[in-house]
C-alpha cells in the first residue's frame, strides 16, 4: 500500500522539480525583457521608445533561446512591419537602454534645483522625481513621452517630489501662499 504511494509522491517531486528546473529561465528572461526601453532606430537615426514581447520571450526559452520580438514602438502603426533590427541593441545591452535605468542614472548624484537635496538611486516604491523647465513649472519625468526624455534632460533641472508638490500647489494656488523674510524671524 504504501509503495504505490510513495511513487506517486517520487514521480511528483520529479515533475515539479523539471517544471522549476524550466520556469526559472523563463522568469529570468520575462524579468530582464520587461519594460519599456530607449533605442536608436536603425532606420532614422533616431531615438525610439519600444516594449519587448516579455511574455513571449519567456515563453520560447523554455525550449531554447529567447525569440525576441517588439510589442510596441513609438513609430507604430505606421512602420509596424519594419525589420526590428533595432533588437539587436536590446540583445547587446538590455540593462542600459531601459528607461528606468536611464532615468535612475541621470538622477543619481544630482542635486534637487530647489531644495539642493542630493539624489541618490531611485527606488520603484518612492515618489517619482520631477523636472523644472525654465518658467519654474514642474512636470514629473513619468508625464513625458520616454523619446522625449533625453532631450528633456539637456533642457531641465531635477526636482525632489517635495519640491515638486510644493511648486504645483504655488503655482494653482498663489492666493493661498504666503512668503515670508526668513531673517524677520530669527531669535535674538
Amino acid at each position: 500500500m504504501m509503495g504505490p504511494i510513495l511513487l506517486g509522491i517520487a514521480i511528483l517531486v520529479v515533475v515539479f522539480g523539471v517544471f522549476l528546473f524550466r520556469a526559472i529561465p523563463a522568469m529570468q528572461t520575462y524579468s530582464l525583457y520587461r519594460g519599456t526601453r530607449l533605442v536608436k532606430c536603425p532606420e532614422t537615426h533616431q531615438t525610439v521608445a519600444v516594449g519587448v514581447a516579455a511574455g513571449k520571450a519567456a515563453a520560447t526559452v523554455l525550449w531554447g533561446n529567447p525569440t525576441l520580438g517588439l510589442e510596441q514602438c513609438s513609430r507604430w502603426p505606421e512602420r509596424q512591419n519594419c525589420g526590428q533590427e533595432c533588437l539587436q541593441q536590446i540583445e547587446t545591452d538590455p540593462d542600459n537602454c531601459l528607461v528606468w535605468n536611464i532615468v535612475s542614472r541621470w538622477y543619481e548624484g544630482q542635486s534637487c534645483a530647489l531644495c539642493h537635496r542630493r539624489f541618490g538611486r531611485l527606488k520603484h516604491l518612492d515618489h517619482p522625481p520631477a523636472l523644472m523647465d525654465a518658467d519654474r513649472k514642474t512636470t514629473e519625468w513619468k508625464d513625458f513621452r520616454p523619446e522625449e526624455l533625453t532631450g528633456v534632460f539637456a533642457t531641465h533641472q531635477p526636482v525632489c517630489w517635495d519640491c515638486h508638490v510644493t511648486e504645483t500647489f504655488r503655482r494653482a494656488h498663489p492666493e493661498l501662499v504666503v512668503y515670508r523674510d526668513r531673517g524677520a524671524h530669527t531669535r535674538v
